[in-house]
């Protein structure tokens, strides 16, 4: 009996640089995460750069969205069903953002369609 308390403990001991090991390296996963979604970002934004008017406000929207869908996806890979759910609204609400953006080059009827197209298709 003594000798599976001490085991125990032995295997405790040893077994706690594992998972602080663990621990960080989750955490230096998701810096790493972060920094590329801003790599990411910061390239998609550059690429806007030589457009102008209504493309440029897509091409804008459009990275912005790629970054939030990526933010979700990290948020939501760290926690739980509720968090996975915060990333699906953020995700649709980031291409909601893109398509009534998209909207903005029509006019008259058509730019109503579409919008109320994109309120229908997001859920708004």
């Amino acid at each position: 009996m003594q000798n599976t308390k001490s085991l125990k403990r032995l295997i405790a001991i040893a077994s706690a640089p594992l998972f602080i090991a663990l621990a960080t390296s989750a955490g230096a996963a998701q810096v790493q995460t972060d920094d590329q979604i801003d790599a990411q970002y910061d390239a998609a934004m550059k690429h806007c750069d030589g457009m102008s008017g209504n493309d440029k406000d897509v091409c804008e929207k459009e990275a912005k969205a790629q970054r939030d869908a990526a933010q979700a996806d990290a948020k939501a890979g760290k926690k739980s069903a509720e968090a996975r759910h915060d990333a699906t609204e953020e995700k649709r609400d980031a291409n909601y953002k893109v398509a009534k953006e998209k909207c903005d080059a029509m006019s008259g009827d058509a730019k109503d369609q579409c919008i109320a197209d994109a309120k229908t298709k997001y859920g708004k």
